[in-house]
């Protein structure tokens, strides 16, 4: 049977890499030619342009070709879903240390 992942799945495989974090923090200030973001890496273009595509295909961000220069910016749909999962996740375990920090003081007046 294929594996597929979800795009949930995806964008947390893609914020897995701490070179694609970085892009996307790079990105949180505003759109930026695919060059000026490769700037600060030691890598060459085309293993950066790997991490971009990641970033991409799973829709963490947006690139289109202006003139010569490749543009990027942030599409914040996907952080709006991984963001809701997160929050819904918190709450559920809040929940449950609340019920264990009620079980907790039940026992201990009963001892």
């Amino acid at each position: 049977m294929p594996y597929h992942l979800s795009p949930l799945d995806l964008a947390f495989h893609a914020l897995s890499d701490p070179t694609r974090r970085a892009v996307v923090s790079r990105l949180a200030e505003g759109e930026l030619p695919v060059i000026t973001l490769a700037e600060p890496f030691d890598m060459a273009l085309p293993s950066f342009a790997q991490h971009l595509k990641v970033l991409e295909d799973c829709g963490l961000i947006a690139s289109e070709k202006r003139g010569r220069s490749r543009w990027c910016w942030l599409v914040p749909a996907r952080f709006d879903e991984a963001a809701d999962w997160m929050e819904a996740e918190r709450r559920r375990w809040a929940e449950r240390l609340d019920r264990l920090e009620v079980y907790l003081d039940t026992k201990e007046k009963e001892c």
